[in-house]
């Protein structure tokens, strides 16, 4: 699948639901299923600066696609990392840095707080960087 493929079908599971609290509870269940870090990737290296959690991301490169691992020591913000992993693992380094990543269809920056946002942004962001180290690889 695309990117945007797995983005509409994310934008699709979340209007299924009536309300917040219900999309509140699907992004935990998501970061139940999040692919997680290994132990020894849990360092200050691959700790994602700006969020106010703790969050840590891995990639590693395998066919010329970036596979991502992650977790968090808060449960929301291990579901938002989630929902990106879900749309940017396994993918091409150039269509990860080409990729539409508004995820404002699923209203997920307007119900954040603001240092969730904020979060959000440097999670995109560390998962771009990601992608320009391994597109320069490729080149």
């Amino acid at each position: 699948m695309t990117i945007e493929e797995v983005q509409n079908e994310i934008i699709e599971e979340f209007a299924m639901f009536e309300d917040w609290e219900e999309r509140y509870q699907y992004m935990i269940d998501l970061g139940k299923d999040l692919p997680l870090i290994e132990e020894k990737y849990k360092t200050d290296d691959n700790i994602i600066k700006g969020c106010q959690s703790k969050v840590w991301v891995h990639a590693n490169m395998q066919d010329d696609k970036i596979n991502f691992t992650a977790d968090s020591d808060a449960i929301i913000t291990k579901g938002i990392i989630a929902i990106l992993i879900r749309a940017f693992s396994n993918q091409h380094p150039k269509d990860i840095l080409e990729a539409n990543t508004d995820f404002d269809k699923i209203g997920l920056k307007e119900h954040l707080s603001p240092t969730r946002a904020n979060g959000l942004v440097s999670m995109i962001k560390q998962l771009k960087l990601y992608a320009i180290a391994y597109q320069t690889q490729l080149n």
